[in-house]
């Protein structure tokens, strides 16, 4: 009996409301949610489920780690994968763009329908480059390197008016359409209390204390949405967050967790858990949905490593088949080139073959003819061409 009453006070103390923070009415009526430092008190349950599932994460992402290894350029793969992240983060936030509007608007042979949509995908680009490559020069992972990643994020197009790289200094919430403080979903903390949870984020950030790496990386993921410190572009900050941690603490060589087809796949449940922390104070949820994600991503990225390999393979085999050993030498180095630029027009054909106009345009139109690449224009001239079959591996779900 005493063993069962013992295991109901457990339970009990794990189901605190207050765990996470507390709801605080403000002067004008509103109530706000004031997030306690990380990590969570009581501490976390880390039962049996758990640990398995942070066992498969763990796994998974040393697959996909060694997998990337195994690519012939492992480049071309991040090169991707930063796009297809940049174009899944920047659709849960409603925008329209794809990986081929972006592809076409950076090969600048197509004019993209959605310019506005497009410049927020290539603004993420341009800030998950910036914050790696901080990274990379030894730059802690810090308010001040957020600050800049949000910069970059918003430095133009939608929501550039609102503070790029700047706290907010006013109450912001998250509801439905045109809803007022008092019919929000969720208000974050108001910006003097805002100030002290980011201090202490950032210690919980640079904390040496003992804790498994993906479990501190969905505390610090959840509580930074919590916080919710920006004006706009909280979300995308927030994802980015994600990778750039796996990166810091060496967990992945290269960038290739992108958890964003996993929070678009299950955006609801991503933010009922995520609301569940404050109402309920229920990490525990949380983070083994964030394991899950984690273990699900890495399970298709390598995949994807594998089915590129394939791919260039099978493709080499079919222009030494179908063109002969003179052509097939000039259709292998357009190829190569089509990982980087898989949209691209003959006068790009051109450059990446040192051929002429007219041999440029003939070795494009028998790879159309052998069904590797495809003309998407339909214009005699001023023509743009995709390399179709690689770009499908990555096509967004």
């Amino acid at each position: 009996m005493d063993e069962k009453l013992s295991l109901v006070n457990e339970i009990d103390n794990m189901i605190d409301t207050d765990r996470a923070g507390r709801y605080i009415e403000q002067l004008t009526g509103y109530k706000a949610f004031i997030p306690n430092p990380l990590p969570p008190i009581p501490k976390l349950c880390i039962d049996d489920e758990m640990l398995e599932l942070l066992s498969q994460a763990d796994r998974a992402l040393g697959r996909l780690d060694g997998s990337t290894d195994a690519l012939p350029n492992p480049d071309l793969f991040v090169f991707m994968y930063v796009r297809k992240e940049a174009v899944l983060s920047s659709q849960i936030e409603g925008t329209q763009a794809s990986l081929i509007d972006v592809l076409e608007f950076e090969s600048r042979t197509v004019e993209p329908d959605n310019p506005q949509d497009v410049t927020e995908v290539v603004n993420y680009i341009a800030a998950i480059n910036h914050g790696l490559e901080r990274l990379e020069n030894n730059f802690p992972l810090s308010l001040r390197l957020i600050r800049e990643i949000h910069k970059e994020l918003l430095r133009e197009g939608r929501g550039s008016e609102k503070g790029p790289g700047e706290f907010r200094r006013s109450q912001n919430w998250i509801g439905e359409g045109r809803c007022n403080l008092k019919e929000a979903t969720y208000v974050p903390p108001p910006p003097h209390d805002m100030q002290e949870a980011l201090s202490n984020f950032e210690k919980f950030l640079h904390d040496s204390a003992p804790m498994p790496a993906l479990i501190k990386i969905g505390l610090a993921h959840a509580q930074f949405e919590t916080i919710h410190p920006f004006e706009d572009g909280n979300g995308r900050t927030g994802r980015l967050l994600i990778t750039l941690l796996l990166c810091e603490k060496n967990i992945l060589k290269r960038p290739l967790l992108y958890i964003s087809y996993y929070f678009k796949k299950y955006r609801l449940q991503y933010y009922d858990h995520l609301q569940s922390i404050r109402d309920n104070g229920d990490w525990e949820s949380w983070l083994k949905f964030f394991l899950k994600g984690v273990y699900e991503v890495s399970q298709e990225a390598s995949t994807v490593a594998r089915q590129i390999v394939n791919l260039k393979e099978d493709h080499r085999k079919t222009v030494m088949e179908r063109m002969g050993n003179r052509k097939a030498g000039n259709a292998i180095a357009l190829l190569e080139k089509l990982y980087y630029k898989p949209v691209f027009n003959i006068e790009m054909a051109q450059e990446f073959t040192q051929l002429s106009y007219t041999n440029a345009n003939i070795l494009v139109r028998e790879l159309c003819n052998i069904g590797i690449v495809e003309e998407v224009t339909g214009n005699k001239r001023n023509r743009a061409f995709i390399y179709e079959p690689y770009l499908s591996i990555f096509k967004e779900s």
